[in-house]
């Protein structure tokens, strides 16, 4: 069972791993965006921890709507709403039960990947955050009868390998959708970002 102690933890796990990847998200952001998706992860994530020190939610579906609330707050450009979208829309679905199952959160993360993409527009192969919140989030539905550690690997393993597959692709959405050809041959900051969200993930499962 993840209670709100697991979720607080993956939160902070992240502003941690967002503080060090942020030079590197916004050099990958650079070649195809507005290279601020470095700094503005960094910045949004810093207010999520700070706001869980204060005062943390009982409840883990309470620590995912206060994630949400703090990056749309906080976070410039398209990032803020796609991941605070994420993070609201899958605390929403958890409802307000102290614990959740592993299944239970394959469920409600399918709710929040759904909302993300219909905020965006986009779909599977579009060169955005999806290509790595898709297969994460289909990976640990496939695997969400085994136990936490290996169910989140799972979805670490496919986060990983679809942000890597966002190289080859020519981007439809968002703002490298206007370099048309020129955006093939980059990777894409947000599928890299959302890897690294199921990666710090997998490892408080660890």
């Amino acid at each position: 069972m993840l209670d709100a102690g697991f979720f607080g933890r993956w939160m902070r796990s992240t502003a941690a791993a967002v503080e060090v990847a942020a030079d590197r998200l916004t050099e990958l952001d650079s070649a195809i965006g507005d290279a601020d998706h470095g700094s503005n992860l960094r910045r949004g994530f810093a207010a999520v921890a700070a706001a869980l020190e204060k005062e943390p939610p009982g409840t883990p579906g309470g620590v995912l709507n206060l994630a949400g609330r703090q990056l749309i707050s906080t976070v410039g450009g398209a990032s803020g709403p796609l991941y605070g979208t994420l993070l609201r829309r899958t605390g929403k679905a958890l409802g307000d039960g102290t614990e959740v199952t592993v299944a239970e959160f394959a469920r409600a993360l399918r709710a929040g990947v759904d909302a993300v993409a219909k905020l965006g527009g986009a779909v599977a192969g579009d060169k955005t955050m999806l290509d790595a919140l898709l297969p994460a989030v289909e990976a640990l539905e496939g695997a969400a009868d085994d136990d936490a550690a290996a169910a989140f690997g799972a979805a670490r393993e496919a986060a990983e390998s679809g942000a890597l597959a966002t190289v080859p692709l020519q981007a439809r959405k968002g703002r490298a959708s206007y370099l048309g050809a020129r955006s093939v041959g980059h990777q894409d900051p947000g599928a890299t970002s959302a890897a690294l969200l199921v990666r710090t993930l997998a490892e408080v499962a660890a």
